[in-house]
């Protein structure tokens, strides 16, 4: 039995089918594409038509190798969405959270709802990024008026493919819309920001089925097929293959660096509201509480700056010719969509000359001193014990990151998980198909995996 995950990042998409031989999983990508923003007039914006485009594509790739899916599942990064009017058009454009027409948003929202009340309501991060923020900003610019349905990524893209409009709940927490007790909308907060609270749906939970393919689908791709929700938000895919306990802490390390431990229950505090945690939905209703640090997104900005001019493996030794260690801030704003990111820390430590293995240098060591504070806060917030570091997702193959990780937090540091998005969300579909539990499903992943201390 195949299920086939769609994981798309911000800048790429995979295709990768799973299957369950004598208890071990088996993945096999199938198809990858490119993904990014477009700057269209000044505003970033995602190519929604290719998205669809490529989904398609990929999913007609398990026709041609004879191999069927039972069921498909789409993760995507979080915050997002795309709004269609009540003859389900899109409302262009289909902004990205990069785009930087939030912060007159923010400021304004934060006049209306103040940082208190909005994170003991719904327990999640300040990002001039937010939902939130987004959904006001259209709101104000009138996109909302002709506003009927409100999708995020993942639910666009499986409209697309079952004509089912269906909300799903832990990609609907990055929206800073969700009230963290009842795991709901929140319209006391949609209401006091005048959002019209009809264009969203009831959240379905991972596991829930959206629908099969349309017949026009069915007729592209050559065979028909259950959409279902894994956790659709791509960290919550990631942590929910991650064979943790209450003692670990995860970091799922990709564009952006997600570094947290699951919790039973939000946490709600001032502490917590102070370090600027935030409390997202996984899958079976528990919380990732984490933090979110910009990670390989620098390293990729800087390998764009110098024209791919150097693979990674080539970047990182030439951090580790360095002795430099001045501290940038990964969260710093300057970080989220510079022209160049080499001038960027270049500014930040107001060192114009720093030479490029210094630069590298500083990001390095900067990742591995914001997760040691990082870890550090969740233990006195959270009043744990972290013993054990578990970094999972594509960034995990970084040895040198690795190692700093485990000098400055001085944890037990483990890898081997690099596809722990696209395993997550699989690990849902097989949760879904065969009636089992997260804790049977994460059995399977610890029989799989070779998980490893550094």
């Amino acid at each position: 039995m195949y299920h086939l995950a769609i994981d798309i990042g911000a800048s790429s998409g995979r295709h990768i089918l799973g299957s369950v031989v004598d208890g071990k999983l088996q993945l096999e990508e199938i198809y990858r594409f490119e993904n990014g923003v477009t700057n269209k007039q000044g505003t970033l914006v995602w190519d929604i038509e290719n998205l669809i485009h490529q989904v398609i594509e990929g999913i007609a790739v398990c026709k041609k190798i004879g191999k069927i899916p039972k069921t498909v599942a789409i993760d995507t990064w979080g915050v997002d969405y795309v709004i269609l009017d009540k003859n389900k058009n899109e409302i262009l454009p289909v902004m990205s959270y990069r785009d930087s027409s939030c912060e007159i948003a923010a400021k304004e929202v934060a006049q209306i709802l103040p940082q208190e009340e909005l994170y003991k309501n719904t327990g999640i991060q300040h990002q001039v990024f937010n939902t939130i923020y987004q959904l006001y900003r259209d709101r104000k610019n009138g996109k909302l008026e002709s506003a009927k349905y409100f999708l995020m990524i993942p639910e666009y893209l499986s409209y697309k493919l079952t004509g089912v409009i269906k909300n799903e709940y832990t990609n609907a927490s990055t929206t800073n819309l969700v009230n963290a007790n009842t795991k709901q909308w929140d319209t006391d907060i949609l209401n006091k920001l005048d959002i019209p609270t009809d264009i969203f749906k009831e959240l379905s939970l991972p596991g829930t089925k959206v629908g099969e393919f349309l017949p026009q689908i069915q007729e592209k791709i050559g065979f028909n097929c259950e959409v279902i929700f894994c956790p659709s938000h791509d960290t919550a895919s990631a942590v929910a293959a991650c064979p943790i306990d209450e003692k670990c802490v995860y970091i799922s390390s990709g564009t952006w660096s997600l570094i947290g431990t699951e919790n039973l229950n939000p946490v709600l505090d001032k502490g917590a509201l102070t370090a600027n945690f935030t409390n997202e939905g996984g899958i079976e209703y528990r919380f990732r509480f984490l933090k979110n640090i910009m990670g390989m997104w620098l390293f990729q900005n800087i390998r764009k700056n110098l024209e791919k001019k150097y693979s990674y493996d080539e970047m990182m030794e030439m951090a580790k010719s360095s002795s430099f260690c001045e501290f940038i801030d990964p969260t710093d704003q300057s970080f989220l969509a510079p022209d160049n990111m080499i001038e960027a820390v270049r500014k930040y430590l107001n060192r114009p000359e720093l030479p490029l293995c210094d630069v590298l240098s500083s990001v390095y060591h900067s990742l591995a001193n914001s997760y040691k504070k990082t870890v550090e806060e969740i233990e006195k917030i959270s009043n744990k014990q972290i013993n054990e570091i578990h970094i999972v997702g594509g960034g995990s193959k970084d040895k040198y990151l690795n190692q700093l990780t485990s000098k400055y937090t001085g944890k037990k540091v483990c890898i081997g998980l690099m596809e722990a998005t696209a395993t997550g969300n699989i690990l849902s579909q097989i949760m879904y198909s065969n009636n089992i539990d997260l804790a049977s499903a994460r059995k399977i992943v610890k029989n799989t995996f070779d998980i490893k201390e550094i």
